[in-house]
């Protein structure tokens, strides 16, 4: 009997459970909706080109849709009007060098495949019957091994990595299918035809419809890394130094963090470089660009992050160091950094606005020979000191701010090799430098009635770069399909 309750009782609660939660769905799947319309509405807000680029997908998909829904069209391509739709998924990319990019590599791959899937058919056929299968199978395995070997060259798995994909699927394609089909040449003809008009309806509605240019984006973003490491610098000196006799921080913890996005920016510009030598000359930019230049001067600007990756280390460290040479070096090192922080400034703004950085020049001088005013005040404060271990934390933040002057110098040399190399123009700095030389820095915090996921703003007391209309960078998205 007290198996046969406790059985019972199991029941009930088993029952009770599942009537629970099939009282809660309706309520989670309302939070569920909710949840999806808010990530949306985030989405669409914080980069309005998303929502366009949807659009323009749409539009081109439609647009070769009728190949496959108006009659006359339909006679002259049959089901290989398919490829024209297919072309357009895999092919159309948020930025125009990246669809170019994928739309050159899958037609002039479709048309050499081809036409040698086309020969291979036809040297077979010239064997007989039984050497037939042969020779078209061996075919099929020379290409599709030396080509999946080509891959790996690494300039070639960069830009051209679709396109030899696609030259073994469509000479796989072809030649196997010729062996059952007499019409090779027809179905060659049909497949090359739709692929080109579905690649043509994406490279026309990317250029002339909102176009999103791949190098304009690299061009802002680099520029905008560089302002990023300038509020981050400033703020770290404020930060360090400032705890010595206010007793406590400022808060300039979203300055400290912006190092971050510059650590994570290689992959993004590595793609944004690659899909730019596609795209053709427009507005400031020439179909020669430079583009590496810029994946130079972001490879120096990660140089710099890093070190700032390791001074923010030293600001939680319960052991800080001498508080006698922190006062010592207090004014070397805000001097330092000051005008390590305007010459940062200076090279951001001239890259986007495409002028010389006549200004930079003299505050990297300024910045140097206060690094070596820095560098006699620790070897006189080490002289006095008898107690090491509290000289090595503030000799490392030292040393650390010195290296950072010379990354911003090599900066600095970098950005002047791309100004001589694009011509950038010629323009008197007649602003002079209002960046405050008081020890207390202040980073600006955004107003929180402001959506700050819509647009990137940077609030310098002189002109910063800004990102093109939409305010982020392009996302990594562009995967091979």
């Amino acid at each position: 009997m007290e198996m046969a309750s406790s059985n019972t009782n199991q029941e009930k609660g088993i029952i009770g459970r599942v009537w629970e939660r099939l009282m809660t769905l309706p309520k989670a799947f309302k939070e569920k909706v909710v949840e999806i319309c808010s990530m949306t509405k985030n989405i669409a807000q914080e980069d309005p080109r998303k929502v366009i680029h949807s659009l323009k997908v749409g539009l081109a998909i439609s647009l070769v849709s009728l190949f496959y829904y108006y009659q006359p069209l339909y006679e002259n391509f049959g089901l290989s009007a398919m490829w024209a739709v297919m072309t357009v998924v895999v092919v159309f990319e948020y930025s125009v060098g990246a669809t170019l990019g994928k739309g050159l590599n899958r037609t002039l791959a479709t048309l050499m495949a081809g036409t040698l899937g086309v020969g291979a058919h036809y040297l077979a056929s010239l064997a007989g019957e039984k050497a037939e299968p042969i020779l078209i199978g061996f075919f099929v395995f020379l290409q599709a091994s030396i080509v999946s070997f080509i891959r790996f060259f690494p300039k070639v798995k960069a830009r051209y990595d679709y396109g030899f994909l696609v030259f073994i699927l469509t000479f796989s394609l072809i030649s196997v299918s010729g062996f059952r089909d007499d019409e090779v040449l027809e179905m060659a003809h049909k497949r090359l035809s739709t692929i080109f008009i579905g690649g043509s309806a994406c490279v026309v509605i990317s250029i002339f419809v909102c176009p999103v240019w791949a190098g304009e984006e690299l061009h802002y973003s680099v520029a905008l890394n560089l302002v990023k490491l300038s509020e981050c610098l400033e703020a770290f000196v404020c930060e360090y130094f400032t705890t010595l006799e206010e007793g406590d921080s400022i808060n300039n913890k979203s300055c400290l963090k912006a190092y971050k996005k510059v650590l994570n920016s290689k992959s993004n510009e590595e793609s944004l470089a690659n899909f730019a030598k596609w795209e053709p000359g427009h507005g400031k930019f020439k179909f020669h660009h430079p583009w590496d230049k810029y994946l130079e001067i972001g490879t120096l600007a990660r140089l710099c992050a890093y070190r700032m990756e390791a001074l923010k280390g030293y600001l939680n460290l319960d052991n800080q160091g001498s508080s006698k040479i922190r006062s010592t070096i207090r004014d070397a090192s805000f001097e330092m950094t000051l005008e390590s922080s305007k010459a940062l400034k200076e090279l951001g703004l001239s890259i986007e606005t495409m002028t010389k950085p006549s200004a930079a020049d003299t505050h990297i001088a300024k910045s140097k020979a206060a690094s070596k005013r820095l560098k006699s005040l620790l070897q006189t404060s080490l002289r006095e000191e008898k107690d090491l271990l509290s000289v090595i934390p503030v000799g490392t933040v030292a040393s650390l701010l010195i290296d950072v002057v010379d990354c911003i110098e090599q900066l600095a040399d970098c950005v002047n090799d791309l100004a001589s190399l694009i011509n950038f123009e010629d323009v008197e700095m007649n602003k002079s430098s209002k960046t405050s030389q008081s020890p207390y820095c202040e980073c600006d915090e955004p107003d929180p009635k402001i959506d700050a996921s819509s647009h990137v703003v940077i609030l310098v007391e002189e002109s910063t770069p800004t990102m093109p209309k939409g305010g982020k960078s392009i996302s990594d998205q562009h995967n091979n399909i």
